[in-house]
């Protein structure tokens, strides 16, 4: 009778693991936070690390590697590069310049940090977020805005990867 579970576990583990296949999620997550007292804009974007690998070893180099003892300085300028050409915001009609100040890796995840000087107010924030977009079909990029006690998020997808937020 033990032969015979054990049995019956090894025909059927396979076919009950191999009945739910796995689904990837595509999605990254930007956070925006407005100081007022520094006047600026604090973002922090987090890109699943083998996502966005991908995407850069397809577009610049197939020996890319982000957060392992193989990544090079030039890893990380293709990383700051192609972020940088993703997002772009504009404050109150007005396109801002986003100041890259560096990465750090959260276990699967990379976290990018922008900075944006010189707003004195939000009243509307326009925000264009086409990362892994040109790979990934089902990509979403939500981003959180925060402005005072303020929060609203928008979901950015392929065929809709501009939102506006205002704040009047």
């Amino acid at each position: 009778m033990k032969y015979l579970k054990i049995a019956f576990l090894v025909v059927l583990f396979p076919l009950l693991t191999g009945a739910t296949s796995a689904h990837k999620f595509y999605v990254s997550i930007t956070k925006i936070e407005y100081v007022a007292k520094s006047q600026s804009l604090q973002i922090i974007t987090q890109l699943f690390i083998e996502d966005v690998e991908q995407v850069l070893r397809e577009r610049y180099n197939p020996n890319i590697s982000l957060g392992t003892t193989k990544e090079t300085e030039a890893d990380g300028a293709f990383l700051k590069q192609y972020i940088l050409q993703k997002l772009k915001i504009e404050v109150n009609g007005v396109p801002v310049v986003l100041n890259y100040l560096g990465k750090e890796y959260d276990t699967d995840m990379v976290k990018s940090y922008i900075e944006v000087t010189g707003v004195s107010e939000v009243n509307k924030i326009e925000v264009e977020n086409k990362m892994l977009m040109d790979l990934f079909e089902e990509q979403q990029n939500i981003i959180h805005f925060k402005n005072n006690k303020i929060r609203k998020s928008l979901t950015l997808g392929r065929d809709n990867p501009k939102g506006v937020l205002n704040f009047d």
